[in-house]
């Protein structure tokens, strides 16, 4: 019997939320259709102001991007991702924003944990070992408190809870109760896997953040915010509902790839750009 989890098996819905950044967003979404993967790309518009809405209007109209969202007043990105979420229709969710802080490149390395059957939520990590670009040393230290909360109340091991980069199964993503409408999105989604028992794993990616002059736009009261929605989403929330993978039972079945084998598989996926 043949296995059934095979490299670009997976169709990958990626969730675009925008705001304001009309010089970016064109290039963004290239960059992800250069990878090569079976994807869709769906855009939430945030009711930018700067021009954005009607670049995405003419990357709907090309068929650049798969769908499109128009938010008309500004909701933030937790509100825009769900909003994106209803219309996936891949196998798999992972939330891309449009600024280019994150190589999409890097999303082959998220999604092969996932086509072996391993894993039911992938996040991609700054912190392990890739190349990133330096920049302030308080929000880093203000990322690692919030990692280390998180992880003490999830009893997860994850090294960079607040990544954008987080690849999930889409019937897990649409079960999980989120609510939040701005960053607290990253905590929130954090906490709903840990308590729908999710097999999750890390990948290390490349990161080439932006200054605030660049465009950069959470500040330190978002990360005042985040403290206060991990408690929330932890201990003061109803819990998410325990997750059957259907490709749990499938991978013990189907011998492991060996580490030659995963590697191949990855050179393949880049051979396919």
């Amino acid at each position: 019997m043949s296995n059934p989890i095979q490299k670009q098996a997976l169709k990958v819905s990626v969730l675009m939320p925008v705001y304001n950044e009309r010089a970016t967003v064109r290039h963004a979404v290239a960059r992800v259709r250069e990878v090569g993967m079976n994807s869709e790309i769906i855009c939430v518009d945030d009711c930018s102001s700067d021009g954005t809405r009607d670049v995405l209007q003419s990357l709907l109209a090309s068929g650049a991007i798969d769908g499109l969202v128009l938010h008309e007043k500004n909701r933030g990105k937790g509100a825009a991702i769900r909003a994106a979420l209803e219309r996936a229709t891949g196998d798999v969710v992972v939330i891309q924003d449009a600024d280019l802080e994150y190589d999409p490149e890097d999303l082959l390395r998220l999604l092969a944990p996932m086509e072996d059957g391993r894993a039911d939520a992938v996040f991609g990590s700054r912190f392990k070992g890739d190349v990133s670009r330096v920049l302030y040393y308080w929000h880093s230290l203000g990322n690692w408190a919030l990692t280390t909360l998180s992880n003490m109340l999830t009893n997860l091991n994850v090294s960079d809870m607040e990544t954008c980069y987080k690849m999930v199964r889409t019937d897990l993503m649409k079960s999980l109760p989120l609510t939040s409408d701005r960053f607290g999105f990253e905590p929130e989604l954090t906490a709903r896997l840990a308590q729908s028992r999710a097999r999750i794993y890390e990948v290390p990616i490349s990161y080439s953040g932006r200054t605030y002059a660049e465009g950069k736009k959470i500040k330190w009261t978002d990360g005042v915010a985040a403290f206060w929605h991990i408690l929330k989403f932890n201990l003061l929330s109803a819990k998410a509902p325990l997750y059957r993978s259907p490709l749990a039972a499938t991978r013990r079945l189907t011998p492991d790839l060996s580490a030659s084998e995963s590697s191949s598989a990855f050179a393949s996926h880049a051979q396919l750009r």
